[in-house]
C-alpha cells in the first residue's frame, strides 16, 4: 500500500481539523482504501435531494450526551443499508424538531441539518436551551419522511440535590450470537440513561450455525464498517432501546479489531496499515454514535473519554481502555506470572487520561463516583485451559493481560489515589467479559481480604458467547478462588442501577437464552452500596 503525503500527515496526527472540515465536514474519501473508487450507490442520480425515495431512517434514531440544558440527537439516512445506505453524494437537508410530549403539540425548538455523504449521511444536532431534568420527545423528517419518534432527558441540574436517579449499563452485543431480547426488555425500563460499555459491533466475518449472520467477511475499510453498523442497528430492538433514553457510549476492541492495543493489532499488521484501518473504523463509530462534535475523529483519533454530571448526585467518568493503551504484555491471553505486567512504562490509560481522571475525581463533589471502565478492573484469578485461552474452571488460576490485570502499575497508581484521597463512594461499572460479578474492591491489592474501598459491578453481554447459565464450573472456581467476589453469573441480560444520595443499587437482569427472540427477563440478584460505607451487601 503506498501512502501519500497527506495520508502519511494524517497517520502522524499532523493534519488540522479545518483541513478535514474543508473536505466535506469529515475524511471519508481518504478512508475507504481497499474499496472501489465510487460505490453503485454513491454514483447514482437520486431523486428529491439525494434520498431514494424509501425510508431513510431504516436506522432508527438515538440521543446521547445529555447536559442540564442539552442533549444529542443522532440519525443516520440509510434507505439501503445494507449496501452503502442507498445515497447519493448530494447534501440532503433534515428536519429536526423536539417538543414536551409526544405528539408534537409543543414543539420547543426545531432546525434544519445537513447530512453529507463524508460523514455516511449521518446527522448529529447538539441542542441546547433545555430544562433540566426534563424529558422530551424528537423526530427528523426528510425527503418527505418523518423518522420513528424518541424519548431523551436531560440531566439534573449541576451541581443541585438530586433525590434519585436510574440507569442500565451494558455491553457485548455480537449480531450473530442471538437476538437482542435483552434490547428490547431494556426500551421497556424506565431509566434516565443507558451507559454503552463496548463492543457495540463485532468486527468478524460471517460465522457458521450461529442464530444470525454477519453481512460479510472480517471489516477493514469504511464501506465495510458502515455496512457491519447498519446491520447491527437495522435491528429493530436495539433502535427501540435507543429511541427510549439517551445513550453514553464508549468503545473496546471489536469495534476496531479484537484485542488491538493502541496502534498495535494482534496479528502484526503494520503499524500505518493498521492506523488507516483504525481511522475507517473511528470515523464509523463516529457517524453511528449520538457524539458531541467533539468528538469528532481526526485521522486514527478520537476523543472519547468524558466526563458528565447529573446534579451533585452523581459524576460519570467515561473511560477510553484501548485508543491509548501499550501493547498486551505476555500476549493477551491468561497467565499466571508476568513481569511485563509490572512495567512503569505500560499504561492502559495513557499519561493525558490519567491525569484528567485524578484531576476530576480530587475536584468532584458528586456523592458517587462512577468510572464507566471496559475491561475488569479488580484483581480475579480465573482457572483456564493450558494454552491460557480459554475459561474452563478446572485449571491453574491465571490473569488475564488484555484487563487491567496487564497494566498493574497504572492500576495502581489510580487505585491508590481512590484510597488516598479518600474518593466519595467510588463505582465502577465494566463489561467485556459476557458474564456477570461483583468484587468489593480492597483498601490493599495485595492483599483481598482489606477492608473494602470501593466496588465494581461488572456487567454481562447482551448476547456474546451465547447462552449462558446460572451456575458453571467456572463461576464456582472464580468465587472459590476470589474470597472477594461476591456473586458470579454467566447469563446474557443488562444491569440496572438505582441511585439515591445514601444508597447505589445495582440488579442484574437476565435472559434464559437468546437463540429465540421470546425470552423472558428476570432479576438473579440485587447489591446494594450504603454511602459512606464501602463494600457492598446483598439486596
Amino acid at each position: 500500500m503506498t501512502i501519500n503525503s497527506f495520508e502519511q500527515r494524517l497517520l502522524d496526527g499532523r493534519v488540522t481539523r479545518r483541513e478535514l472540515l474543508a473536505l466535506g465536514g469529515g475524511f471519508a474519501g481518504l478512508l475507504a482504501f481497499g474499496a472501489s473508487p465510487a460505490t453503485a450507490w454513491a454514483s447514482r442520480a437520486l431523486p428529491r435531494g439525494g434520498v431514494c425515495g424509501a425510508n431513510p431512517f431504516t436506522l432508527g434514531v438515538a440521543s446521547g450526551e445529555p447536559l442540564d440544558t442539552g442533549v444529542v440527537l443522532w440519525t443516520r439516512l440509510a434507505p439501503n443499508p445494507l449496501f452503502g445506505g442507498g445515497m447519493s453524494e448530494a447534501a440532503v437537508t433534515v428536519r429536526w424538531e423536539i417538543a414536551t410530549d409526544d405528539r408534537f403539540r409543543r414543539i420547543v425548538q426545531r432546525g434544519d441539518v445537513e447530512a453529507r455523504s463524508a460523514m455516511g449521511h449521518s446527522v448529529h444536532v447538539e441542542v441546547n436551551g433545555l430544562e433540566p431534568s426534563r424529558h422530551y420527545w424528537y423526530r427528523f423528517i426528510a425527503g418527505g419522511e418523518t423518522s420513528p419518534i424518541g424519548r431523551t432527558r436531560t440531566a439534573p441540574r449541576r451541581g443541585t440535590a438530586t433525590d434519585a436517579m436510574t440507569f442500565a449499563f451494558t455491553s457485548c452485543q455480537n449480531y450473530q450470537a442471538g437476538f437482542y431480547t435483552a434490547h428490547r426488555h431494556l426500551a421497556q425500563e424506565d431509566v434516565d440513561l443507558v451507559v454503552h460499555l463496548g463492543d457495540y459491533i463485532y468486527e468478524g466475518g460471517v460465522g457458521v450455525n450461529t442464530p444470525r449472520q454477519h453481512n460479510s467477511a472480517e471489516i477493514t475499510t469504511l464501506e465495510q464498517y458502515r455496512n457491519r453498523y447498519a446491520l447491527y442497528k437495522s435491528d429493530p430492538d436495539l433502535q427501540a432501546a435507543h429511541a427510549a433514553a439517551p445513550w453514553v457510549v464508549t468503545w473496546d476492541d471489536h469495534e476496531v479489531d479484537n484485542n488491538y492495543a493502541g496502534d498495535h493489532e494482534e496479528r502484526g499488521a503494520t503499524r500505518d496499515a493498521f492506523l488507516i484501518r483504525r481511522a475507517a473504523a473511528y470515523q464509523a463509530y463516529y457517524e453511528h454514535m449520538p457524539l458531541r462534535t467533539s468528538s469528532m475523529p481526526v485521522g486514527p483519533s478520537l476523543q472519547l473519554y468524558r466526563r458528565l454530571m447529573f446534579g451533585s448526585l452523581l459524576q460519570l467518568d467515561m473511560l477510553d481502555t484501548r485508543q491509548h493503551r501499550t501493547p498486551q504484555p505476555c500476549g493477551d491471553s491468561f497467565i499466571l506470572r508476568c513481569d511485563g505486567a509490572r512495567d512503569p512504562a505500560a499504561t492502559i490509560l495513557g499519561a493525558a487520561q490519567e491525569q484528567w481522571l485524578l484531576d476530576g475525581l480530587t475536584s468532584g463533589a458528586a456523592t458517587w463516583n462512577v468510572l464507566a471502565n471496559q475491561v475488569p478492573f479488580v484483581p480475579a484469578t480465573r482457572r483456564v485451559s493450558p494454552d491460557g485461552r480459554e475459561w474452563n474452571g478446572t485449571g491453574s488460576p491465571a490473569l488475564s493481560m488484555d484487563k487491567w490485570d496487564g497494566y498493574a502499575v497504572q492500576r495502581q497508581r489510580v487505585h491508590a489515589h481512590l484510597r488516598d484521597a479518600r474518593i466519595a463512594n467510588p463505582i465502577i461499572i465494566t463489561g467485556d467479559v459476557h458474564v456477570s460479578w461483583v468484587a468489593d474492591l480492597p483498601s490493599n491489592l495485595d492483599d483481598m481480604s482489606s477492608r473494602p474501598i470501593g466496588t465494581e459491578f461488572v456487567g454481562t453481554s447482551i448476547s456474546s458467547a451465547g447462552n449462558g447459565a446460572a451456575v458453571t464450573p467456572v463461576g464456582n472456581g472464580m468465587l472459590s478462588d476470589n474470597p472477594h467476589l461476591r456473586f458470579f453469573n454467566s447469563q446474557r441480560g443488562y444491569s440496572r442501577c438505582r441511585v439515591t444520595p445514601t444508597a447505589f443499587t445495582t440488579e442484574y437482569r437476565v435472559v434464559p437464552y437468546v437463540e429465540r427472540p421470546d425470552a423472558p427477563i428476570s432479576t438473579v440478584a440485587a447489591f446494594t452500596v450504603e454511602a459512606g460505607r464501602a463494600g457492598v451487601q446483598r439486596s
